[in-house]
C-alpha cells in the first residue's frame, strides 16, 4: 500500500489532481495501440479456414450472406462487433447516410467508425504531446489540462461526422443542379422512341462529364433494372439514396404514370418544365439575397474608415486643445 500511495502522491504532485486518472488513461491508450497490431496480424482461425473450404451447399451460412461478406476487408471483419452498430436500425441509418454522401462500399460503415476511433486517438496523443513536450515548463490546472488533452481528441472524433455532413449537403446541391438537365435529356430520348430504361442508360452516359454524381445514380438504377429488380423498387431506392425532394417527386410521377397507364413522355414533359421553372426561381432567390449580403459587407468595410476620416481630425483637435490649455 505504501508503494501505491507513493505513486499516487508522485502523480498528484507532478500532474495535479487528475494525475492518477491521466496515468490510467495513458496506460490504457498504449495497451490499445499495442493490441491493434497484434489483432491485425493474428493468424486465421483454423475452424473458419476449414469452413471456407467446405462446399457452398454444406455451409451453415446462407448464400446471400456469403455473397455479401465475400468482398469485404478481412482485417476489418475481425473488428466487426466493434466497428459496426449492433442495432439493425442504427446500422441501416448509418449506411443510408454514407450512401447519401457518395460512399457505396460495403465497408463504409466500418471505415467511418475506424476513422472516428483513429482520429480520436491521434487527437489525444497530440494533446499529450502539446502539454508534456512542447509546453512542459508551463503549469496548467486540471481544467486547462483537460481542455488541451481531451479537446483535440473530441475534435478528431467528430471530424469524420462533420465531413460526412458536408459531403451530403454538397452532393445534394450537385444533384439538384443537374437534375433539370437530366430530365430534358430523358424527355428527348423518350420522345425519340426509347423506353425509360434505355433513356436512363443514355442519360447516365451523357452526364458523366458535367454531373458525375447524378450519372452514377442513374447507372446504379440501370444496373439494378438489368439485374431484374422491380422498377418501382429501384426508383424508390434511388429517391431514398439521393435524399433530394425533386428526385423523390420525379419517382412518384413515374410510378403513378406507370400505374395508371398514362404516357411517360407527357409526364416527363410537364415535370421537366416545372423543374426548369424551379431552377429559375432558385437563381432569382440567390440573386435577391446578394444585395443584403453585399450591404452588410459594405457597411463593415466602409463605415469604420469613413468615421475615422471624418471624426479623427476633430478628436485630434480636441486633444490638442486640452494639452495646450492653462496649466
Amino acid at each position: 500500500m505504501d508503494f501505491v500511495t507513493g505513486i499516487n502522491d508522485f502523480l498528484t504532485s507532478q500532474f495535479g489532481e487528475l494525475g492518477p486518472l491521466l496515468a490510467l488513461g495513458i496506460a490504457g491508450l498504449f495497451m490499445i495501440l499495442l493490441a491493434i497490431p497484434l489483432l491485425m496480424n493474428q493468424r486465421e482461425d483454423p475452424l473458419k479456414k476449414l469452413q471456407k473450404n467446405i462446399r457452398p451447399d454444406t455451409r451453415e451460412t446462407p448464400k446471400k450472406e456469403r455473397l455479401r461478406q465475400s468482398s469485404r476487408n478481412e482485417q476489418l471483419q475481425k473488428f466487426a462487433n466493434f466497428l459496426e452498430p449492433q442495432d439493425a436500425e442504427e446500422l441501416s441509418a448509418m449506411e443510408l447516410k454514407l450512401r447519401q454522401a457518395g460512399y457505396h462500399s460495403k465497408d463504409s460503415v466500418r471505415l467511418f467508425h475506424f476513422a472516428q476511433f483513429a482520429l480520436g486517438i491521434l487527437g489525444l496523443l497530440g494533446g499529450l504531446f502539446f502539454v508534456y513536450v512542447l509546453n512542459a515548463d508551463i503549469d496548467y490546472d486540471s481544467q486547462q489540462m483537460a481542455i488541451r488533452i481531451i479537446g483535440p481528441g473530441a475534435a478528431g472524433y467528430m471530424l469524420p461526422k462533420y465531413w460526412i455532413t458536408r459531403r451530403i449537403e454538397e452532393r445534394k446541391q450537385k444533384l439538384t443542379e443537374g437534375f433539370p438537365d437530366a430530365l430534358d435529356m430523358m424527355l428527348v430520348c423518350v420522345e425519340a422512341g426509347q423506353s425509360l430504361d434505355q433513356a436512363i442508360v443514355r442519360v447516365a452516359k451523357e452526364l458523366h462529364a458535367s454531373f458525375p454524381d447524378l450519372a452514377s445514380e442513374f447507372e446504379m438504377v440501370a444496373y439494378e433494372m438489368k439485374a431484374g429488380k422491380e422498377k418501382d423498387k429501384v426508383l424508390r431506392d434511388m429517391a431514398t439514396r439521393c435524399g433530394v425532394q425533386d428526385i423523390s417527386s420525379f419517382v412518384t410521377v413515374m410510378i403513378q404514370s406507370a400505374s395508371f397507364g398514362t404516357s411517360i413522355a407527357d409526364a416527363l414533359r410537364v415535370y421537366a418544365a416545372e423543374m426548369r421553372d424551379k431552377r429559375v426561381m432558385r437563381a432569382e432567390e440567390a440573386a435577391n439575397k446578394l444585395p443584403v449580403k453585399m450591404t452588410l459587407a459594405t457597411m463593415g468595410l466602409t463605415v469604420p474608415p469613413l468615421l475615422i476620416i471624418l471624426v479623427g481630425p476633430s478628436v485630434q483637435g480636441v486633444m490638442n486643445m486640452g494639452n495646450s490649455g492653462p496649466q
